[in-house]
């Protein structure tokens, strides 16, 4: 009885909810621009103010750029740590916007009601949806249904550079039983979903170097060495014919994926007919042998993100490039080490070199890959509720984007995180006209609610 009044609590507050949110997204806290450096202040303070009202301990924390919301509160129970960030991406084009993208507003779309503005799906509808959940539940029980401390991010769309030295600065405090991040979305707008598996990335940039200058291609060509030849032709070598990857040693630290993982997934019934033909393709490239959603989730790859070299201006200029350039990125998976496969991949390319080439290394970085152990009893409970409240079977699924934060609370913080969220593929984040389904903002409240119902019982 006391979680259905709670749940009737967020219903009959929808409208405070939204005014709430409607609050934070008028703020533009444009993380990545200095100009909106006091934006990004003000919105931390705004989440301070917020959760003080709520009964947390709540400060903006300084860090070397944008301030880290901390906040603790409740007590018993496990110990969740709850994670989002308040900072949202750039919003130009401008001009391709309907409306002020910090004037948000709800819309009637053919796909039903959406709040429209920057933030509204990433992230601060749906760190709100968090918050609000606790909200309701501090209304009825006059209590938080456990230990929860806060932690609120205003540099994740800038690349997070105070992050790590936070985490480590302050993990006695961070140190939970638990994570929780909402930063995802559903599996298919309408089915639930637990994210357990993330990949890592590792990435360089590369010039191969030859002549000391460009060359006349009439005076030199045919003589000289072409670095463009060179290196197309080494990176043309990165997958055989049946799409695995030729570094050596690269699937040595790779997992097969859980049988029981693998059923699930197949369950799914994942139509990547259509997923690939909303981007114009039709036909999985990728390893032989696997399923789309393993390829997209579980299996590691190697991609040549970006490729230039000589002249590519207007016209025609006829020479011999001195230097050719790549940009070269790897999703990892399992047991993979960042620094093991990008080494092993010179090691790769220079055992290759011929002759007057030269290889220049730059900038290379990386995170692991995140897998969350389900056998965690938080996993299942939180499966539960979620398919309670959305009617359908809440899924285990991978990603194949990275989220660095959920390996830094592994690594730093000793601790797995969940990953919940309630964003649709079709909200365009970082993109124009950004939007949040309001049913989702709405079910999102619920569903944390009875998530916090389950995990702290």
């Amino acid at each position: 009885m006391s979680l259905d009044a709670v749940l009737a609590r967020i219903d009959e507050t929808l409208p405070d909810a939204l005014d709430r949110l409607f609050g934070l997204l008028r703020i533009p806290s444009i993380s990545t621009d200095p100009a909106f450096g006091g934006d990004c202040a003000r919105a931390a303070d705004w989440l301070v103010a917020d959760l003080r009202d709520l009964g947390f301990e709540a400060a903006a924390r300084p860090t070397a750029g944008h301030p880290m919301v901390v906040a603790h509160g409740g007590e018993g129970g496990p110990h969740l740590l709850f994670y989002g960030h308040y900072d949202v991406q750039p919003v130009d084009p401008l001009n391709l916007w309907h409306r002020d993208p910090f004037d948000p507003v709800i819309e009637d779309t053919a796909k039903g009601k959406v709040i429209r503005a920057r933030g509204a799906s990433d992230d601060k509808g749906q760190l709100m949806t968090f918050i609000e959940a606790c909200r309701a539940w501090k209304a009825v029980h006059g209590t938080l249904p456990c230990r929860l401390t806060m932690l609120l991010e205003g540099e994740e769309e800038s690349g997070s550079p105070s992050l790590v030295p936070f985490l480590k600065g302050n993990a006695g405090e961070l140190s939970a039983d638990l994570a929780l991040i909402c930063d995802t979305g559903l599996f298919d707008s309408a089915r639930p979903a637990i994210t357990t598996m993330l990949r890592g990335l590792a990435k360089v940039e590369l010039t191969l170097r030859a002549a000391s200058r460009d060359l006349h291609s009439g005076m030199y060509g045919g003589l000289a060495r072409n670095p463009i030849h060179v290196l197309t032709r080494i990176l043309g070598r990165l997958h055989d014919d049946e799409g695995r990857v030729q570094v050596p040693g690269f699937y040595d630290d790779v997992d097969e994926l859980p049988e029981a993982i693998r059923a699930q997934w197949q369950s799914l019934a994942f139509d990547h007919q259509s997923f690939l033909g909303d981007v114009g393709l039709s036909l999985p490239a990728g390893e032989a042998g696997r399923t789309p959603l393993e390829m997209i989730w579980s299996r590691p790859t190697a991609e040549v993100n970006g490729i230039w070299g000589g002249y590519t201006g207007a016209g025609f200029k006829t020479v011999l490039p001195a230097e050719a350039h790549a940009k070269v990125s790897f999703r990892l998976v399992s047991r993979q080490d960042p620094d093991k496969v990008l080494t092993a991949f010179r090691g790769w390319i220079e055992a290759q070199l011929p002759g007057d080439c030269e290889l220049i290394w730059t900038e290379p970085e990386g995170s692991p890959a995140s897998v969350m152990e389900i056998a965690n009893p938080a996993f299942e409970a939180a499966r539960i509720a979620l398919g309670d409240e959305w009617g359908r079977p809440a899924a285990f699924v991978g990603a194949g984007g990275s989220i660095p934060i959920a390996g830094y609370f592994k690594s730093i913080l000793g601790m797995d995180a969940m990953l919940v969220g309630f964003g649709k593929d079709d909200d365009q984040i970082h993109s124009p006209n950004e939007k949040y389904d309001l049913a989702s903002f709405h079910h999102g409240i619920r569903s944390w609610a009875r998530i916090l119902d389950r995990i702290a019982s």
